[in-house]
């Protein structure tokens, strides 16, 4: 792209001078208007907003390094106002009552069913993992002596080569759209974007397979992330009632087969996936609103409360169970941080775990600033299925080698057998008898028991150098393994690695302060708790989901400091994980808030123009042609009786939406448009609606008009021309549209807003500026 088409402005350096009037996009127009009074003063405001505008758009500069797709479709989470929707028989009480009814009885059986996913993980993890460790260290134990060290290394490698192995194997031939965690597609979900097949039941089965078998593999992964998304789809099928994937229909639940609906329960579905993550279900309704659901609905909010209890108490009882301890709610979530009991902080400590939390952020920034260098090389070079498959066996080989090597060269930090509270495979390597290497206690153990480890061993159990070197190494694995096409979560390797520096400021402090009670699991959460909050950017809902897991509300106020302290430093370097892999993947994500200082951008220059309409009674033949020529999924109704132009597209009448065109033309209503359709017959197709090219019309009835009007959105929303791109952002994020309409003074369509059209303009608040950029869309 030549240098004269690049456009950028910063609003503390750049000055424009009132006289430049030159278009500088494309699409631009700049007509000559007057006002409904027929005087001058409507023509000077508009001429002046738009002078304004184009002094604005002058200097500013596409960014080459960001991108737009044009390839995602946007959700339709406006309800559709027409004349079968008002004509048809009012609602009694008692479908009312039973509608209001099955969305609880949704979400019980969503509580349910993430609950079972999560135990059904758990217990895959759990069995193998005891095979897999207690034959390693065996291995070790009788190879020491023997100087045949060369075997357990063997086997370890071959155990992560193998599980990785069937992980990668289910994401790459049966469902690409289960490969990372699923938290940020789950949020492009929930803010209205349509991602391809990620909420299919394929998507489940890869991810619940594939997340078991990463852990098992030995990469720095979690199975809590793949948890929310897991959760988000059991509760997208559960509410639809059917499966296309399938082939199944139940005939129930067929009222909530709409965007909107499907919108709702999928919120409730990702916080049922976070209690049953980490026993939080308070912090799976905050996760919901903070991260998740765009369109929030107040009534929502217990529904979805209700929802996450009955998954945490799902979990805790099946847990309970196979643990021969029925009845025993001590297992709240996949992962138990365990009781922090009689843990005490003074006054003094605040401020240091203030710092620690800016330690986190800027350890946070590094992560994802190195992983998003490493995922665009990933997108160049590992473009295909079988590079795929080899850098993950790659990654498995090389951390079962770390881990040997950091096991039996880096140092011999013996403790007494029984110091550490949670491994279950100690390993003397070289140690004295009655010791165990502290070093091999950290890889020889689930990640999440390794954290309560670190989190409850009481002190002297690790020294400086084991926490120091662990902590590095695991966080360079984190970086590598973050993006590999396995379903793998974020949230306990920066917890593990967190904890690890965390641990080791806590030891350096009992060592300073020896006249004090320090414990160094405190410091190790304060730790782990500001490097995912550096990583993640999340503040409420992290802080209550860690005091929720840690069980002590106490501990509430420093977690909040760090939280805080670690996004805020964070911030000034660049986004949260999540959002910078959504950008990079171009997927048109619209934030809370229209991008900074774009007052003076006009919309005449961010919409989409010109614009393809419909009459209010159409020939098939031209309607087939319109659909086969764009892929638009909404197209203005207007009235042409009036004089139109290149600029003015006739009267708005309505919106009528492509899957309605295709259904009234695949049931043939042209024949007989006195005949109409009822509101569940546009429902019957939902949600993987039929393709123009499936339609076959005979040429005889190409020239039967179809009458639109019946079916059309009587009242779309629309803004008039003069409107600015923070006055637009706001309606269309705040409403969930799909479609915008543009009209002139006297509601005639000039121009139409979609999604792409905004979400292409990013601000980048700087210490010293801000920059305004425009992003660069592609095919």
């Amino acid at each position: 792209m030549s240098e004269s088409n690049l456009k950028k402005v910063s609003f503390f350096d750049h000055e424009c001078s009132g006289d430049e009037e030159t278009n500088l996009l494309k699409n631009s127009i700049n007509p000559t208007y007057s006002s409904l009074n027929g005087d001058s003063s409507g023509e000077f405001i508009i001429q002046n907003l738009y002078e304004n505008s184009a002094c604005y758009l002058e200097g500013m500069k596409k960014n080459d390094h960001e991108f737009l797709s044009n390839n995602y479709e946007s959700l339709d989470y406006d309800k559709v106002y027409n004349m079968i929707d008002m004509n048809k028989e009012p609602k009694s009480a008692n479908s009312i009552f039973v509608k209001n009814l099955s969305r609880w009885i949704v979400m019980f059986l969503v509580g349910i069913c993430t609950g079972l996913i999560g135990v059904t993980i758990d217990f895959l993890v759990e069995i193998f993992s005891k095979i897999k460790y207690s034959l390693i260290a065996q291995s070790i134990t009788e190879c020491t002596s023997e100087g045949c060290l060369w075997k357990p290394l063997s086997l370890w490698i071959s155990s992560n080569i193998g599980f990785s192995f069937l992980s990668v194997l289910v994401v790459v031939f049966l469902a690409p759209a289960s490969r990372g965690s699923g938290i940020p597609t789950v949020k492009c979900y929930l803010n209205g974007v349509k991602i391809p097949k990620v909420i299919r039941i394929k998507t489940l089965i890869s991810k619940v397979f594939g997340i078991a078998t990463a852990v098992l593999g030995g990469l720095a992964c979690g199975k809590e992330g793949p948890m929310i998304h897991s959760g988000a789809i059991i509760a997208a099928g559960i509410s639809q009632g059917a499966s296309t994937s399938l082939g199944f229909d139940l005939n129930i639940f067929k009222y909530y087969r709409s965007d909107t609906e499907k919108r709702d329960f999928v919120s409730g579905g990702a916080a049922a996936g976070v209690a049953a993550a980490f026993g939080a279900p308070v912090g799976g309704v905050l996760f919901s609103l903070e991260e998740g659901a765009s369109f929030w609905n107040q009534s929502l909010t217990w529904r979805i409360f209700f929802g996450s209890m009955v998954s945490t108490f799902t979990l805790n009882i099946f847990l309970s169970l196979i643990k021969g301890n029925f009845g025993d709610l001590s297992n709240p979530g996949l992962i138990n941080f365990g009781k922090f009991q009689d843990i005490n902080y003074s006054l003094f400590e605040l401020p240091i775990f203030i710092l620690m939390g800016s330690l986190g952020g800027l350890i946070g920034a590094l992560f994802n600033y190195l992983n998003i260098k490493l995922t665009k090389f990933r997108n160049r070079y590992v473009d295909n299925k079988l590079l795929n498959i080899l850098e993950c066996v790659l990654v498995a080989s090389t951390s079962a080698v770390i881990g040997f090597l950091l096991s039996f060269f880096v140092n011999k930090d013996c403790q007494p057998i029984g110091r550490d509270l949670v491994s279950k495979y100690p390993v003397q390597l070289f140690c004295d008898d009655g010791q165990y290497n502290a070093m091999s206690g950290l890889f020889f153990q689930t990640p999440e028991n390794s954290l309560r480890s670190l989190f409850h061993n009481p002190l002297g159990s690790f020294n400086p150098i084991t926490l120091s070197t662990f902590g590095v190494a695991y966080f360079f694995l984190a970086v590598w393994t973050y993006g590999l096409a396995i379903p793998g979560g974020l949230f306990i390797p920066s917890l593990l690695a967190g904890a690890a520096w965390g641990r080791l400021i806590g030891v350096g402090m009992s060592y300073y302060f020896t006249s004090l009670h320090i414990d160094p699991g405190k410091y190790a959460l304060i730790g782990a708790a500001s490097t995912l909050a550096g990583l993640l950017r999340m503040t409420l809902s992290l802080t209550v989901i860690l005091t929720e897991a840690t069980g002590d509300i106490s501990l509430g106020l420093p977690i909040m400091f760090s939280v805080l302290a670690a996004k805020l430093t964070g911030d000034l370097f660049n986004e949260g994980i999540f959002d910078m892999h959504i950008s990079l993947s171009g997927i048109p994500l619209l934030d809370w808030d229209p991008p900074a200082t774009t007052e003076k951008l006009n919309i005449q220059d961010v919409m989409s123009h010109p614009v393809v309409v419909f009459k209010e009674r159409e020939t098939v033949g031209h309607i087939l042609q319109i659909l086969k020529k764009t892929h638009h999924n909404g197209y203005p109704v207007v009235d042409d009786s009036q004089v139109t132009d290149s600029t003015h597209f006739g009267l708005l009448k309505g919106l009528i939406l492509r899957h309605q065109l295709i259904t009234l033309l695949k049931k043939k209503c042209f024949l007989n448009n006195d005949f109409l359709l009822k509101p569940k017959d546009f429902r019957e197709y939902y949600p993987r609606y039929i393709d123009i090219k499936e339609i076959h019309i005979d040429d005889c009835y190409l020239n039967y008009e179809l009458d639109l009007r019946p079916y059309m959105n009587l009242a779309p929303y629309s803004l008039t021309e003069d409107s600015n791109l923070p006055r637009v952002f706001r309606l269309f994020r705040g409403l969930g549209l799909r479609h915008l309409i543009i009209v002139d003074k006297r509601n005639n369509v000039v121009g139409i807003v979609t999604r792409v059209d905004l979400a292409r303009y990013r601000a980048h608040v700087g210490l010293k500026n801000t920059v305004v950029s425009e992003l660069k869309v592609t095919k």
